[in-house]
């Protein structure tokens, strides 16, 4: 089963993440596996993070909790909340196999939190999506949203992606591809 894990970043936490930042990319080497797309969003300058996204395919609900509850960055306190959904991956490629590269563009983190029927295909050339697939419950039975990461030309361009009537609210996050440099 593949599950988002979206940890938000406290205000004021920067030096936090720092201080764990070895011990969070010794615990992310252990999913090294199962891990589907990762990576840290930034706030509009670029620079200041925000949070840190996580695409992984586990067996259950449990071990999704246990993967985003037990991160070293939670549990130190720097998360101000977790979005923890079960995804679907709709381009059966992780970000490794993206076309595009790791560096080249602008890549964002859109999330659409679900308000009526599910969104149809999304509005983008698929060469620029990086990952792209459904919010779930737990049980797989109801569509509670979307998320993609994509490579656009700016934010605007990366909320099209996403039907706005379709959703309650979205969100874009300036996105880049993570992993141990």
């Amino acid at each position: 089963m593949e599950f988002l894990c979206y940890h938000r970043d406290r205000k004021g936490s920067l030096a936090l993440r720092y201080e764990l930042a070895e011990k969070h990319w010794s615990y992310m080497d252990r999913y090294a596996k199962e891990m589907i797309a990762r990576g840290p969003t930034f706030a509009d300058d670029g620079e200041t993070l925000t949070g840190s996204v996580h695409i992984v395919d586990l067996p259950d609900a449990a071990a999704a909790r246990a993967f985003a509850f037990d991160e070293p960055g939670y549990q130190a306190g720097a998360y101000r909340d977790v979005l923890l959904r079960r995804w679907r991956n709709e381009l059966g490629r992780t970000m490794w196999d993206f076309p595009g590269g790791p560096t080249e563009g602008n890549r964002y983190l859109v999330l659409g939190l679900g308000a009526g029927p599910a969104d149809p295909d999304p509005s983008v050339d698929r060469d620029e999506l990086v990952a792209y697939g459904p919010l779930l419950s737990d049980d797989g039975a109801a569509w509670l949203g979307t998320a993609a990461l994509l490579r656009a030309p700016d934010p605007d361009a990366a909320r099209a992606v996403l039907t706005p009537d379709r959703y309650a609210d979205i969100e874009v996050h300036n996105w880049e591809f993570g992993g141990r440099t």
